[in-house]
């Protein structure tokens, strides 16, 4: 039997938080912009399932950059 792979622990997964209500509409106040207008992620996405997101939940997430030390990103939770 195969072992199951945990693709959580990949090196190419980035790191993914989700935000609280305050920081999120932090977030949305300070890039002037909706949840609409933010890039979306499936709330089935196996990156972001131990984080128990809600539809609606905006996700940072945090990439290691070769330009950069690190590059954030935002993603809101929607079923598809």
């Amino acid at each position: 039997m195969a072992e199951e792979f945990d693709i959580k622990k990949h090196s190419f997964v980035p790191v993914h938080i989700k935000l609280t209500e305050e920081e999120a509409q932090k977030v949305l106040e300070e890039f002037n912009v909706t949840k609409d207008e933010i890039p979306k992620i499936l709330i089935s996405d196996p990156a972001i399932e131990n984080l128990k997101p809600d539809y609606g939940d905006l996700i940072k997430i945090i990439r290691k950059s070769p330009t950069n030390t690190e590059s954030t990103f935002f993603r809101v939770v929607v079923n598809g």
